[in-house]
This record gives structure tokens, C-alpha cells and sequence, in this order.
């Protein structure tokens, strides 16, 4: 596997609009493009092609790291609140929520070496603007001291599978479930409200009720307050790639796949109604309470937009604000 290498991205905005009024959140925040973890699923592989990449292990290989976010996050902030009166709390409230983490993972491998994603954070904690994050890495536990004292919406732990082997021919550049369910525990442990995103479900592989009831059920165990079960979303773009790792590791799978995902990125609505019975039954499994199946439900491309993103609306889950992106800033 080529080791990633580290370009710089110069960037005139920090924070991207989120104009869906379904969304639980009103901006988001990326702090590279590209993604070490490779995950062969992810949907933002297809973000790459804008940079002039291909949709493949490039994504991976090739991460643009945009290294002013943080100036640049302070300037757009210190200009709202010039338009706020200089009143902190009058401008953190008209900007609601930021998430962090809805193209790629603001805790990878490059975090470490660059803490950009520290400096953003640094600068929101100031500012008093609330937050959430989504990641896959429990690098997140060294901004503990931040996040204790950020207005922070949620810590959403991305873990699909407990299974090895599946862990393995998907995301084999990700942490280990055992070692995110760690990271899961010492957040809890901190006080921090964290949740635990199912997803993406890979059909046939890790749909049964007992598959995600075991994530859910760890989860839980580990301090989760909620889980969130997302299906696999295959862009045309991504679907190659995806398509390649998945005929290395599970050949007899591909015709079913080809079939369930012809000329879609979502399974069908069928589909869709099937997972969230087997959703309900593993939540109940894992003591977790029923959810409501959303307007726009998987199954159909979903209607909530942003500026180059998709989403689906949150779960009902009172004090925890949860949500899974289809496609990324």
C-alpha cells in the first residue's frame, strides 16, 4: 500500500453552507480532502475527481490538506460577529451547528502530523459555536480538553461492523471496532455526549438483525447514547473501486450487488423497509428505543441538499444530535 502524500489546498471559505432544513445542523467543516483511511465504501471517493484524481486508491494516496482553514475559519467568524454587536452569544446562535467531519475523517492519520482539526476546534471553542463530529479515530481523545469545554453537539463513533474479516477487506487502513469501542468508553467516560453511526450497512454482509444488533449492543455498553443505521450508497463514480474490493474479498457477492445496484446508488425501497425492521429489531435488542422512519427514507435518492452534499434527516434522539451524510463538501 503507497504511503499517502501530503499536498497543500489553499481554501477561501471555511465553512460550507448546509441549506436543507432537515438537516440537524447549519454548516460543515472539512479539514482535508481526501481520506487515509480508504475506506473502499466511502461515498466522498468521488470528491477526488474534482481535484482532476481519479475515483480510486487515490483518494487514499493523494491528501490535500488545507493548511489556512483555521485563519481563515477565525476570519469568517470574527466577521459575523462584528455583524453580531461583537455579542458572542447572538452569533453563535444565528450560525447553529457546525459538523465536523462530513467528507472525510477530521481525525486521520494526517491530523496527527498537521492539527488542523485542533486549531479549527480552538478557534469554534472561542468563539462559543456548537459543534459535532464524526470519525472513525480515537485520535479525537487528545482534543479532550477542548471538547470538555466546547459547546458540543455530539461525537458520532462511525463503526459498521464487528466482524474482522469484513473490517479487514473494507477499511483495512481504519482503527480496529475494538479499539473505536475504547475510544467510544473514554469519551462517555469524559462526560461527552457520543453516539455510535451504524453505517454504511453492507447488504448481505453485515444487514442481519444480529450483526447490527452486536455493534449497537457494544456500543451501548461502551456509553452510547443512540446508534444510527445507514445503508450503503454506491455513486457511479465509487462504485468501480468498491466493486473491485469486493470482488477480491467476497467474489460470490457480486452479482447480488450488481442486481441490487443497478442503475442506482441505493438500494431499493424494498430494500430500504426491510433494513429499518431489522433496524427496530436490533435496537430493541440492544435496549435502544425505536426510531421513525424518515420522509425521505433510503431508497429513493434522498431530497435534503447542501452545496455538493446529501443527507438523510437525524433520529429521533432527545438531547443527542445524530446524522449519517450520503455525500460529501
Amino acid at each position: 500500500m503507497e504511503a499517502p502524500k501530503f499536498l497543500r489546498l489553499d481554501v477561501k471559505r471555511a465553512l460550507n453552507r448546509v441549506r436543507a432544513a432537515s438537516m440537524p445542523f447549519a454548516w460543515s467543516l472539512n479539514p482535508y480532502r481526501g481520506c487515509g483511511h480508504g475506506c473502499a465504501f466511502c461515498y466522498a471517493r468521488g470528491t477526488h475527481e474534482y481535484l482532476g484524481y481519479h475515483a480510486d486508491d487515490t483518494f487514499r494516496s493523494r491528501i490535500h490538506v488545507k493548511q489556512e482553514l483555521p485563519a481563515v475559519l477565525e476570519a469568517e467568524l470574527s466577521a459575523r460577529l462584528a455583524r453580531a454587536g461583537g455579542d458572542v452569544e447572538r452569533m453563535a446562535a444565528s450560525l447553529g451547528t457546525v459538523a465536523i467531519g462530513t467528507a472525510t475523517d477530521p481525525y486521520q492519520s494526517a491530523e496527527a502530523r498537521f492539527g488542523i482539526t485542533r486549531r479549527c476546534l480552538e478557534v469554534l471553542v472561542r468563539y462559543g459555536v456548537r459543534f459535532s463530529i464524526t470519525t472513525r479515530s480515537p485520535l479525537v481523545l487528545r482534543d479532550l480538553d477542548l471538547l470538555k469545554r466546547a459547546r458540543l453537539e455530539g461525537v458520532h463513533v462511525s463503526l459498521h461492523t464487528l466482524d474482522a474479516e469484513i473490517w479487514r477487506a473494507f477499511e483495512p487502513a481504519t482503527p480496529p471496532p475494538g479499539v473505536r469501542l475504547r475510544a467510544l468508553a473514554q469519551l462517555a467516560e469524559a462526560g461527552l455526549p457520543v453516539s455510535v453511526f451504524v453505517a454504511p450497512v453492507l447488504p448481505y454482509l453485515t444487514d442481519d438483525v444480529a450483526s447490527i444488533a452486536a455493534v449497537m449492543q457494544a456500543a451501548r455498553a461502551a456509553g452510547a447514547a443512540d446508534a444510527m443505521v445507514s445503508p450503503l450508497r454506491l455513486a457511479p463514480e465509487v462504485k468501480p473501486w468498491f466493486f473491485a474490493v469486493l470482488r477480491r474479498a467476497y467474489p460470490a457477492m457480486v452479482a447480488r450487488y450488481e442486481r441490487l445496484y443497478a442503475g442506482r446508488a441505493y438500494p431499493p425501497r424494498a430494500y430500504a423497509e426491510r433494513l429499518h425492521a431489522v433496524e427496530a429489531l436490533a435496537r430493541r435488542a440492544a435496549g435502544l428505543a425505536p426510531r421513525q422512519v424518515p420522509a425521505d427514507a433510503p431508497g429513493d435518492e434522498p431530497a435534503a441538499q447542501t452545496e455538493g452534499a446529501r443527507g438523510e434527516p437525524k433520529p429521533a434522539a432527545p438531547g443527542l444530535r445524530c446524522v449519517q451524510l450520503t455525500l460529501p463538501l
